[in-house]
């Protein structure tokens, strides 16, 4: 999953037969939402949906879900009724009331992030199913997905697919391809052997010579995903120091192993991950260090963490006010993840600040009573990326990154 960052939507479209996907961003200005288009009052942010609303919405609601929050009905129902008959979900429909067609680019990544906020708030069986069912009927034949249907698989696609597959009750291994090969397979492919440079992590996919380039995004996903979990991770026993160990004999579990070992080296130098942006390589990438801290604390090494999560509380308040709900959710799972109430996040309750960015939600043990002034969305950002978006696969020979707070095609050292 990276929200990860405030972004002006650089690119775009994409034609099936001509096609591919969605727009790069770039760590600038967020876009505001197109003048003639009003947002809908269901939808977290207030920023253009074009190429995240699923997307966010389905963090903001997980993360609601994850620290005891009852989120609004229409700000669900408004996630519900962006489903297509197929059983897919596009990034963003302005009008949902109009079917899908061949020129609706429908997606894995919206698809799957918003079958694991709705399996977590329960109720919507029939929509989760079909959009299960949806997914596997893309599933290529290493075992993987790419962002879109037919597009190349990558690392972050599978991953996040297989948080959707967990959240609805499959177990990843009863999901085979046309060639016998399930998920895990699929992340093995990316896996860098430990002898290499970036040896341990995973690449976000091969590039056109079929070499593996350390991507600390895509690595930061496939733990988690390895693991057979989704966007919030999970806690489990502290496990010994990571340690990155080869074989013909590589399960998921071990190769999460590895890449737990790979963001281990990697934070211990700047307590942070770094851009891959052009021109921003030495910036600090807010969304992927989160992401990191969710995969270490699932993998049994929250401990090698902390000073990613310290720093984290004390430097990432103004991205997150200015990068949206993505972007409050996606802290809101690292503070989880890592033992921080997410309510005193270095001096800052991410949750209120979540639920500011849309819709009041339902009274609850934590929740205050709605306010008003909660619809008056108040982020200023678009909240793009957390965690999983990920960069689209090369489609008829075109490529296109879908960035999401700096998750993109580029490999990352």
């Amino acid at each position: 999953m990276n929200v990860r960052r405030t972004a002006a939507v650089l690119a775009a479209t994409a034609v099936i037969a001509a096609a591919c996907a969605p727009a790069a961003l770039a760590d600038d200005k967020s876009p505001s939402a197109a003048p003639s288009q009003a947002i809908p009052s269901g939808l977290y942010g207030s920023t253009d949906p074009s190429y995240d609303g699923v997307w966010r919405q389905s963090l903001a609601l997980l993360a609601q879900h994850t620290v005891g929050e009852k989120p609004a009905a229409k700000a669900v129902d408004w996630l519900t009724g962006q489903q297509c008959e197929s059983g897919a979900f596009a990034a963003y429909r302005a009008d949902a009331s109009a079917k899908c067609d061949a020129k609706t680019m429908v997606d894995t990544n919206s698809t799957a992030a918003a079958v694991q906020a709705l399996e977590a708030l329960g109720g919507h069986d029939s929509v989760t199913g079909a959009a299960v069912k949806w997914l596997k009927s893309v599933q290529n034949k290493d075992g993987g997905w790419g962002y879109t249907p037919g597009g190349a698989s990558d690392a972050n696609s599978t991953a996040v697919v297989i948080g959707a597959l967990t959240a609805g009750g499959t177990h990843p291994k009863e999901v085979p391809s046309k060639d016998d090969k399930t998920p895990y397979d699929a992340l093995l492919t990316f896996s860098l052997p430990c002898d290499g440079d970036g040896g341990g992590a995973f690449a976000y996919q091969p590039d056109k010579k079929g070499g593996l380039a350390a991507n600390a995004d895509a690595t930061a996903a496939a733990v988690t995903g390895a693991l057979g979990k989704g966007f919030a991770g999970n806690d489990v026993k502290p496990a010994g120091d990571p340690a990155c160990k080869s074989g013909d004999s590589l399960d998921a579990a071990q190769a999460a192993g590895n890449g737990a070992a790979y963001l281990t080296g990697v934070l211990a130098k700047d307590k942070y991950l770094k851009s891959a942006l052009a021109g921003a390589e030495d910036q600090p990438d807010y969304g992927n260090t989160a992401d990191a801290v969710v995969a270490l604390s699932t993998a049994g090494h929250g401990d090698k963490a902390a000073d990613a999560l310290r720093w984290l509380e004390k430097n990432s308040g103004a991205w997150a006010a200015k990068s949206g709900p993505a972007a409050y959710a996606q802290l809101i799972f690292a503070a989880k993840a890592g033992g921080v109430d997410p309510r005193a996040f270095g001096g800052a309750d991410l949750v209120k600040q979540l639920n500011a960015t849309g819709p009041a939600t339902e009274v609850s043990d934590h929740s205050a009573a709605p306010s008003a002034e909660q619809d008056d969305k108040k982020d200023d950002g678009s909240g793009l990326g957390v965690w999983w978006i990920v960069g689209v696969g090369l489609v008829a020979g075109i490529g296109v990154g879908f960035l999401f707070s700096g998750r993109n095609k580029k490999q990352r050292l």
